[in-house]
């Protein structure tokens, strides 16, 4: 008799295959440290990585806490405010910032000249910081002196002077902001079209009009909150089939070996086309592989017979 089991522990860390060439960060909680790919890889599976990206991305900034530890935050709440936009060190922008998290690391990794640390910086003047969250940074009435005290914010009174303090390109940042603001004003993003998408303005401020996700940056002092590529977890994992049977290099089946959840190169191929992408291919497969561990040939509601 074949003893079965199926692999669903998790998606693998950073510390795995996936993302230590790199370093980034990524929102998984260390239990999920790669086990389940591990076993999987000393009996013979193959580990799938010809995607179109390795990582669910989401765009992260680190916080210092005040017992020494350091934690990351995901920037999904802010980005789509009036009156922030997301910067490389060239002092440019390099993307739609209401669109969705994995199209925003998206956009920085290939932005990036080849060479340089992948980064951007989200910047956001006063009256944005008091209004609105800027990363972990709370608006009124949460003060901001921690989140500057602990190098979580970058301040300064003029635009250049923020530039200065991130380490980037103070002319070029100070242009981006001037044409940024005389467009905004408008309610127009001609470089980006920022705000001209129903999710765009979903997860703006509808009272802010003409445009809910379309701000000017005027109002010193200036902040800025610097943004990692990260992850939610990992597209590439265990090869497998139709029935979530675990596949070697060469394409076979290892007999009674089953992956689902993280654990499965997703079946989307490294695209992420909505939220919670990971979550419905996750549910599918398990059921998938646990009516194939049981033999189950029929379905639950009618008990007709199921496809082969």
């Amino acid at each position: 008799m074949i003893t079965r089991r199926l692999f669903a522990t998790s998606t693998p860390s950073s510390e795995t295959k996936c993302l230590a060439k790199v370093g980034w960060p990524t929102w998984t909680p260390p239990e999920a440290n790669g086990s389940g790919l591990n076993m999987a890889l000393e009996v013979g599976a193959k580990f799938k990585t010809d995607l179109a990206s390795p990582a669910a991305w989401c765009p992260l900034s680190l916080i210092k806490y005040p017992n020494g530890t350091e934690g990351v935050f995901p920037h999904i709440m802010d980005r789509a405010k009036p009156g922030s936009i997301g910067v490389l060190a060239n002092g440019k922008r390099f993307v739609n910032e209401a669109n969705g998290y994995y199209e925003y690391v998206d956009a920085m990794i290939k932005a990036t000249p080849e060479g340089q640390p992948v980064n951007s910086w989200q910047i956001a003047d006063s009256r944005f910081v008091r209004k609105y969250p800027l990363g972990m940074a709370k608006p009124l009435p949460v003060p901001l002196t921690p989140y500057l005290l602990n190098g979580y914010l970058q301040k300064g009174n003029t635009i250049e002077e923020l530039a200065e303090k991130c380490g980037i390109d103070p002319p070029a940042l100070a242009k981006t902001v001037k044409e940024f603001n005389e467009n905004a004003r408008r309610g127009e993003d001609p470089e980006f079209g920022l705000g001209e998408t129903p999710f765009n303005r979903y997860g703006g401020d509808p009272k802010n009009t003409p445009n809910p996700s379309l701000g000017t940056l005027e109002k010193g002092p200036f902040y800025a909150v610097k943004v990692l590529p990260g992850s939610f977890g990992t597209f590439a994992g265990i090869d497998v089939d139709e029935k979530s049977r675990v596949r070697t290099e060469s394409g076979d089946v290892i007999p009674g070996l089953y992956a689902a959840g993280n654990d499965q190169a997703r079946v989307m191929g490294g695209y992420y086309p909505a939220g919670g992408i990971n979550l419905g291919p996750g549910l599918t497969f398990g059921y998938v592989a646990a009516r194939d561990i049981a033999g189950v040939t029929t379905y639950e509601d009618d008990k007709t017979e199921a496809p082969v």
